[in-house]
């Protein structure tokens, strides 16, 4: 049985469209140099086709056979994909995230929103984690088995399914709980139960119930829409905040413009088995080609891939590689080293290469 000092790590890459290729590349070279600062031998990329030039070669945004190869990696990179730009029937098909999503039950979302020192925060000194549940809701394209939870009985009139159940609920309760653990042992639900009292008031409920279990974490909870205003007032009071997945998907594009900009909202995606490093931004085609998009995102969504690897392989090296990783993100832009986004200069390339010496020296 090889050693985890002995282990060599297989990770997929996965482009994209639009800055994909760039931010993507970026994420690579910043954890190659925290690895090796970390002893961690280096890594196997398995860069793998997804997304426009898949459709091109494969007749298809997310092939079958780059399915099969990420079940046998550890761990993937995905970059942004810009299906809304696809030619059908591509286009009206689940896009590529969804897909590998629901194809390895990715069914928590976490998604941090830290500001950082030298950036552009509406809320200084936020630093809270959004849990997003991320297989059912009113996420039509997949939150049902087949097809998809929106149908139209006749032309003039469409309905969706906001699906909720008990298991989906706990779990993701579960993955909050331990999260607010190892953070500042509080936590926040967010529903819309005064309204939708059937559904998410029992994603409410069965959230309170799995806190019996976590005695040492203090809940509270707040509607969507007055949490909506708590985040643009009070960012820097909430840490870990659990909720349903179109309202998890909105909170954390507001939490991280909060924090800065999309540019630094990393996100991983993750089931018991396997997990995925996903920015929380889209792949701003304006801008691709250009050298200017900001990797942060990405950069920080493989640090928590890194994170999430040594939990699970008990390898506390790839724990000291992601917080690296974080270190040299924080200390480029504290030096006056950034992405125009964040009011600064610094080109993709140039900011990928002073993460890069950052982290060599964290």
């Amino acid at each position: 049985m090889t050693s985890n000092s002995q282990r060599r790590y297989r990770l997929g890459v996965l482009l994209g469209d639009g800055i994909g290729p760039e931010i993507v590349p970026s994420s690579v070279a910043v954890l190659d140099a925290a690895l090796a600062a970390a002893g961690v031998a280096p890594v196997e990329w398995v860069e793998l086709p997804l997304g426009r030039s898949a459709i091109d070669e494969f007749a298809a945004h997310t092939p079958d056979s780059t399915l099969t190869a990420l079940a046998d990696l550890d761990a993937w990179l995905l970059g942004p994909h810009d299906s809304a730009a696809y030619p059908e029937p591509y286009k009206s098909q689940l896009n590529p995230s969804g897909t590998i999503r629901k194809h390895f039950d990715l069914y928590a979302n976490i998604r941090p929103a830290k500001a950082f020192e030298g950036g552009k925060a509406v809320v200084p000194g936020t630093d809270l984690v959004i849990v997003r549940e991320n297989t059912e809701g009113f996420y039509a394209d997949r939150n049902t088995y087949a097809g998809t939870g929106e149908f139209m009985p006749t032309p003039d009139v469409a309905i969706a399914m906001g699906i909720i159940t008990r298991p989906a609920c706990e779990r993701i309760a579960r993955s909050a709980f331990e999260l607010a653990q190892r953070r500042s042992k509080k936590l926040t639900i967010v529903h819309k139960a005064n309204v939708l009292k059937l559904t998410t008031g029992l994603f409410r409920d069965v959230c309170r119930e799995v806190a019996k279990d976590y005695p040492d974490v203090s809940v509270d909870d707040f509607h969507i829409d007055a949490m909506t205003v708590h985040l643009v007032r009070n960012a820097d009071r909430f840490d870990v905040i659990v909720t349903e997945n179109m309202f998890g998907d909105i909170l954390s594009d507001l939490a991280g413009e909060i924090a800065g900009s999309l540019g630094i909202a990393p996100s991983v995606n993750s089931s018991d088995t396997h997990a995925m490093a996903q920015a929380a931004h889209g792949s701003a085609p304006d801008i691709a080609g250009r050298d200017i998009a900001n990797p942060i995102a990405m950069i920080l969504s493989s640090a928590m891939l890194l994170d999430w690897l040594g939990a699970r392989h008990d390898d506390a090296r790839l724990a000291d590689a992601a917080v690296r990783v974080e270190q040299g993100v924080a200390a480029a832009v504290a030096a006056g080293t950034s992405t125009r986004d964040l009011g600064g200069t610094a080109s993709t390339s140039e900011f990928t290469a002073a993460v890069v010496d950052a982290t060599r020296s964290a």
